[in-house]
């Protein structure tokens, strides 16, 4: 069974930069899409970003294109999320998935991690 585990949240001033790592285990990680979802208190999970199998894919949800970048290393079976430019907006606990393909839909994605929290502060 695919395990997911998220690291890298923590408190950042606005501007400034953090990158989040999932590490996936248990599973084919190159056959798996690996996404980027957050909620913040009190709002629905959102779509982040998105990457294939092949780290050739790569979509973004339009609060944070341009200032995020998904990546993966297959080598090593982690996906990161480079966040540039932090808003305070961009304060919610950040999850990690895994699906067959790369999405924006949350129920594409069969796996999902615990969430690491990421807080901007003004």
């Amino acid at each position: 069974q695919v395990q997911l585990l998220e690291s890298g949240g923590g408190l950042v001033q606005a501007g400034g930069s953090l990158t989040l790592s999932c590490a996936h285990s248990g599973g084919a990680f190159a056959n798996d899409a690996m996404a980027w979802f957050r909620q913040a208190p009190g709002k629905e999970r959102e779509f982040v970003a998105a990457i294939d199998g092949d780290g050739i894919l790569t979509l973004y949800g339009e609060l944070v294109e341009g200032r995020f970048t998904i990546a993966r290393d297959n080598a090593t079976n982690t996906a990161h999320l480079q966040m540039n430019a932090l808003k305070p907006e961009d304060t919610a606990a950040y999850y990690c998935a895994a699906g067959p393909r790369a999405s924006y839909r949350q129920h594409l994605y069969q796996n999902w991690g615990q969430g690491t929290q990421v807080t901007v502060s003004s």
